[in-house]
């Protein structure tokens, strides 16, 4: 409501005698919002129509009245709101201020009843999915043909030695085995462990690859977007890694400096996907300009035309997929992936391995949407990927318990 029609109220309750039209309508709005319920019995309207035509009606006391029950009623949030409302005599303002907080308990309401509702809404989804796509394979005995293969690519790259790398700590220490630990382990492979590998490798899927796995064509979309965000992490924490190791420690030590230059770099990523060489060019004259002029403000040396050289040519070959910092940067980001499988995305953030520290926040959120996505597809296929799983692992002990529950 507009702030005249509070104007107006408070003229019609200080007249003489007063008007009470405006009020009734505002106690009778009240009487019909969701607490109806609670108040049916102490706002009786035509008795309080009739207290008003003999001019008995009493509207501070009827509001006051019914902050009581507010008081009882609303969500603990809103208790010092009700509180405020209490020391308030003038009756307008009590009944404008009634009609806003009552209006945020509205709200309150309808958010818990979401929220309640929630569990239901997703196990439901989770039941019509699954229901949905058993009718298709029933038609369709080959519609998990990819599906298979995926799981198989998956144990076998658990299964081989990869060739050499850089070396790259793994981000969660010893409860989250990197390919090279998990080739060297006399441990049978577990179904969690296929299926946690199975999901990073569809972040590196080649887009001109048709056998996708059947489970996952109504995420594609989503996981190319998740890899399209990887991508653009990998260059943004390598070309901070690569700058940090140029500038005065004191710049990166300034959060104000890393923000700036992060939004720098990521005002490019785009680009970057079509032109990577073109892009990274112009990321390293931007760098190079925010150094130089960072470093003047401080009143630092500026650096060197050998060092600048260097710096802008180290930033333009990350471009290349074969650059030595961007595998390594590319390598941990994914150990950290896999460990967000495991071990939840809070504590994957602990300890992060040089070169992610910087960019923890955006780790964080590509983390969540990719345990979120891998999640929820498990908790709908994972009877089927428990059977075909069972043909895969030596060890089948408590292997439903394991897929259909991550």
């Amino acid at each position: 409501m507009h702030n005249a029609f509070w104007d107006h109220l408070k003229e019609q309750l200080s007249a003489t005698p007063p008007d009470y039209s405006c009020a009734l309508e505002l106690l009778k709005e009240i009487k019909e919002n969701r607490l109806r319920s609670e108040i049916e019995e102490s706002l009786n309207t035509d008795l309080l129509k009739q207290e008003a035509e003999h001019g008995a009606l009493n509207v501070l006391h009827l509001s006051k009245h019914i902050l009581s029950m507010m008081t009882l009623l609303c969500a603990p949030v809103r208790d010092e709101a009700v509180q405020k409302l209490d020391n308030i005599t003038d009756s307008a303002q009590l009944l404008r201020g009634i009609f806003q907080v009552l209006g945020l308990m509205k709200r309150d309401r309808m958010n818990y009843t979401i929220q309640s509702l929630q569990p239901h809404r997703q196990e439901h989804s989770i039941q019509y999915e699954r229901a949905k796509f058993q009718e298709l394979l029933n038609k369709q005995p080959s519609l998990l043909d990819h599906t298979t293969r995926w799981l198989t690519r998956a144990a076998a790259d658990l299964t081989t030695l990869p060739p050499a790398c850089p070396e790259a700590p793994d981000p969660c220490g010893v409860a989250c085995p990197s390919p090279n630990e998990a080739a060297c382990s006399p441990e049978p492979l577990s179904p969690t462990m296929v299926l946690s590998q199975g999901f990073l490798n569809l972040l590196l899927w080649d887009p001109d690859d048709e056998e996708f796995p059947e489970t996952l064509l109504a995420d594609r979309a989503r996981l190319q977007e998740l890899q399209s965000q990887l991508l653009h992490l990998t260059i943004l924490a390598s070309v901070l890694l690569v700058t940090s190791s140029f500038s005065a420690s004191v710049l990166f030590g300034s959060p104000q400096f890393v923000d700036k230059l992060k939004r720098r770099i990521k005002a490019f990523m785009e680009e970057f996907n079509s032109r990577p060489e073109e892009a990274m060019l112009t990321v390293s004259e931007q760098v190079s300009q925010e150094i130089h002029q960072s470093l003047k403000n401080m009143g630092l040396a500026a650096l060197s035309s050998d060092n600048t050289a260097s710096l802008m040519g180290q930033l333009q070959d990350i471009a290349h997929k074969e650059n030595c910092v961007r595998n390594v940067i590319d390598q941990r980001i994914h150990l950290f992936l896999k460990c967000c499988l495991v071990l939840g995305v809070q504590r994957s953030l602990l300890g992060l391995p040089g070169g992610l520290t910087l960019i923890e926040a955006e780790l964080a959120e590509l983390g969540q949407k990719f345990v979120s996505l891998t999640h929820h597809n498990q908790q709908v296929f994972g009877p089927y990927y428990t059977e075909i799983l069972k043909t895969l692992t030596p060890s089948s002990q408590a292997l439903e318990a394991e897929v259909e529950s991550p």
